[in-house]
């Protein structure tokens, strides 16, 4: 398994496809992620690749794994992100 593209390689890489300026690029990136953050609370979706979500978690009561004691878990929101149906087609029909 390869490494993982860094924000630069991505930035690059839109770069040269789009015949952009790299900082023109990494700005669009930076635009795409914080719209993100910002819209999460009623869910982001990126076409062809996923949604951020927020989900609510139940309190609940877990277990210390060092002592064995059992800890009462808070309930909290947490963002997800769901992979799209396209996506995960895509990429399993890589390997």
């Amino acid at each position: 398994m390869g490494k993982a593209m860094s924000k630069s390689q991505v930035a690059a890489h839109l770069a040269s496809k789009f015949d952009l300026k790299k900082k023109v690029a990494v700005n669009i990136l930076e635009e795409i992620a914080t719209l993100a953050y910002r819209e999460a609370k009623n869910s982001f979706t990126l076409p062809g690749i996923g949604k951020l979500v927020l989900v609510d978690r139940k309190a609940r009561m877990g277990r210390n794994p060092a002592t064995g004691e059992q800890i009462q878990i808070p309930a909290k929101t947490v963002v997800k992100f769901r992979v799209a149906k396209a996506a995960k087609e895509a990429v399993l029909a890589m390997k």
